[in-house]
């Protein structure tokens, strides 16, 4: 049986000594820079040996992917749990909501967005599949919700994976632009922005369908021609 410390138990204090170590990365990647902080300057903030750090993590980066894991983690858990909450609303409240959860997730630290969109960018090959990964994640969810609004006749519908990876990478922008200024901009416009680009991107408005060759309205423009429409504009 294992002996505890001061009523501490091992497991505890291993625990308790990962999340130090993680408290000190995330400050100090944030305000030094990832390539410019020393595991011995973790060590130090956290008040952990290296030899100890060795033992929860191999590496620096190792310190920076769990992070960066975290963060996205800790977003997709928040925004999952409010949209089982209007489980049976409509498309808009839906979207909305996805979109109001993660924002509010990631801009409640300032550091959060910036340890993920900053100093967590072109690291390593592995760094960079993780950050794939989460790309897909958040992806496919966008793409579910468009797809939901299809199927309730506010939407086209059509194939949103090209649309939602590009909400994805909008949203990143959005997010780096946000922790860029000092104080940050104000995360009302950082989310009504957001939020109109997104809305537009999935529901896309008439003018946009009507566009010849647009892929959300090549079923329409096909079948406006096939009535004898010339132009492949709706008869009016």
């Amino acid at each position: 049986m294992a002996r505890t410390y001061g009523g501490v138990a091992p497991e505890q204090r291993r625990a308790d000594r990962r999340q130090r170590l993680l408290v000190a990365g995330l400050e100090l990647f944030t305000s030094t820079g990832f390539r410019h902080t020393k595991i011995t300057e973790v060590c130090a903030r956290a008040g952990v040996s290296t030899r100890n750090f060795y033992e929860e993590f191999t590496s620096k980066e190792d310190v920076l992917r769990t992070l960066h894991d975290q963060i996205n983690s800790l977003a997709l858990a928040h925004v999952t749990a409010e949209l089982d909450k209007v489980a049976d609303a409509d498309a808009l409240t839906r979207i909305s909501t996805l979109l109001d959860v993660f924002i509010a997730t990631v801009t409640v630290d300032p550091r959060m967005p910036r340890l993920n969109y900053v100093e967590a960018v072109g690291v390593s090959p592995e760094l960079e599949a993780q950050h794939q990964v989460w790309v897909d994640r958040w992806a496919n969810f966008i793409a579910a919700e468009a797809s939901r609004a299809a199927e309730h006749g506010v939407a086209p519908v059509r194939d949103y994976r090209l649309t939602a990876i590009a909400l994805v990478g909008a949203g990143t922008g959005l997010l780096r632009e946000w922790q860029a200024h000092d104080p940050p901009l104000p995360v009302e416009e950082i989310g009504a922005e957001f939020r109109a680009m997104m809305l537009s991107a999935i529901m896309r408005p008439e003018k946009i369908l009507d566009i010849e060759g647009n892929r959300g309205a090549s079923a329409r423009v096909e079948e406006s021609s096939r009535e004898g429409d010339p132009g492949g504009h709706r008869p009016t």
